[in-house]
């Protein structure tokens, strides 16, 4: 006797209620139809299910309330269901409103002797759902699988296709873990012979290059980066300048070595040598230099921002929005990226910067933008003017304009109202230096020409600085 058919005779008082019952609530959906495929009662038992329209399929016909490809299956329940066993379980698809259809797994069974039939259907959204997010989970796994391998790929052929010597070693350990065409060659043309030493291999480069080499790799090691270093080959005495940098796979660290041949005529090394020069001229320059993000935060600064900032340490400023230090916060460096993003440059902007110490320093601004993919960076060249100015003028004789072309430079650093003020006070005193000029300094004629009294004169002229307090009558 197969024990899954087996049914316990203890049940077999239950009445009518009680069976109806007990089918309710070890299902989700029951359903009875009637001998011409009507439902004629039906019962939920979780209430994820009444939100989907399920409730109203009493008074219709099973075969009605399903998918089309769902028909076929509705009715070969039907046919099959017998009044001493149930038919196997089949999955039909409800159509939900306003949403994906609703999948439930029904079994039937023939009970009494007018023909009704009980159909118990078990709810599989869940399960849907949960099928669906692991479809899904490895459409992903399979997109950046693929990615992944694109991007080995690359990696292969530009290691392989390199005419330089390139090594990987094992940052700890320090042994080769692979070599390029180019490396094999230069140490004797077989991998067994480079691959899996200890890097510098013994006899490989003259004895006085081994301890640069060393400096540069524990160097490269503890900061990331180190200086690059000259080397020459043992047997031919050809000359290399050996550089590394530091990167992480998986949980282990490992060096990438670079020996660029000295003297080579080839078109990268030169430009990349070239390159070098130009970032190591800009980080030991006496003017600050700064390199911004498109989000306004520093990416990297040489030693004169540092100081300017009064920061100690190169870490303090990355990530910090460059505002923190520029000028008035919110207004000068959404002026100079404004003008970044439509013209690509800046020239001679002025402005202040501020130290975290309370410093505060005249300065002028010349800005780039450059292009590096979809997410360019901005670089400052910030220059400190202070001693132009003058250190024994006073601050605000330094600031007042003496000429209408000087107001461009008060834009965005001062209020429109003190912008206003300060025009009035310029065409102000040209006049009165006009007035000056065409009467020969007779300051009576000058103030009826300007229609003022002569102590209205005095005073403007006191204002401006344009009369000595010894030649001043009123004194």
């Amino acid at each position: 006797m197969n024990p899954s058919r087996a049914r316990p005779k203890s049940l077999g008082g239950l009445d009518a209620e009680a069976a109806a019952a007990l089918v309710a609530v070890s299902a989700d959906i029951t359903l009875v139809i009637g001998a011409d495929g009507i439902i004629e009662d039906m019962s939920l038992g979780s209430e994820e299910a009444e939100g989907t329209g399920l409730q109203r399929l009493r008074g219709k016909a099973w075969v009605d309330t399903v998918t089309p490809e769902s028909r076929g299956k509705v009715e070969a329940l039907l046919r099959d269901a017998g009044s001493t066993s149930a038919t196997g379980w089949r999955q039909v698809n409800h159509p939900s409103e306003g949403g994906p259809d609703v999948p439930v797994l029904y079994s039937a069974i023939r009970v009494g002797r007018d023909g009704r039939i009980v159909a118990v259907g078990r709810d599989l959204r869940a399960i849907a759902a949960l099928q669906q997010r692991l479809l899904d989970a490895q459409q992903s796994m399979e997109r950046d699988y693929s990615r992944l391998r694109h991007v080995e790929t690359r990696y292969r052929l530009l290691f392989q296709m390199t005419a330089e010597p390139v090594l990987i070693l094992d940052a700890s350990s320090q042994r080769v873990m692979e070599a390029n065409p180019a490396a094999l060659q230069l140490f004797g043309g077989e991998a067994s012979r480079v691959v899996g030493h200890v890097f510098p291999i013994p006899g490989t480069f003259e004895a006085e290059g081994n301890p640069s080499l060393e400096a540069l790799l524990s160097g490269v090691r503890a900061s990331g980066r180190g200086e690059s270093v000259h080397l020459r080959l043992a047997t031919t005495s050809q000359a290399f300048n050996a550089s590394a940098i530091l990167f992480r796979q998986d949980s282990g660290a490992l060096l990438l070595l670079r020996l660029a041949p000295v003297g080579s005529m080839s078109t990268s090394t030169t430009i990349s040598d070239a390159r070098w020069q130009l970032l190591k001229a800009a980080e030991l320059s006496p003017d600050a230099f700064v390199v911004i993000g498109p989000d306004g935060r520093v990416l990297t600064a040489n030693m004169a921002f540092l100081d300017l900032a009064q920061l100690a340490t190169e870490e303090q400023a990355r990530g910090e929005a460059l505002d923190r230090w520029l000028g008035r916060p919110g207004v000068d460096l959404s002026v100079l990226m404004a003008n970044l993003r439509q013209h690509g440059a800046v020239r001679l902007f002025p402005t202040t910067v501020r130290g975290e110490f309370g410093s505060t320093a005249e300065v002028e601004i010349s800005a780039v933008r450059v292009l590096n993919g979809e997410q360019p960076c901005f670089g400052f060249t910030i220059r400190n003017v202070g001693r132009r100015l003058g250190a024994d003028a006073p601050r605000a004789a330094r600031q007042l304009p003496r000429s209408v072309e000087q107001l461009t430079e008060l834009i965005g650093r001062v209020s429109l109202k003190d912008l206003v003020r300060e025009t009035t006070d310029v065409i102000e005193r040209l006049c009165i230096e006009a007035a000056l000029e065409l009467t020969g300094d007779n300051r009576a004629s000058a103030a009826e020409m300007l229609g003022l009294s002569r102590q209205s004169l005095y005073v403007k002229l006191r204002r401006y600085g344009l009369v000595d307090a010894a030649a001043d009558p009123e004194d």
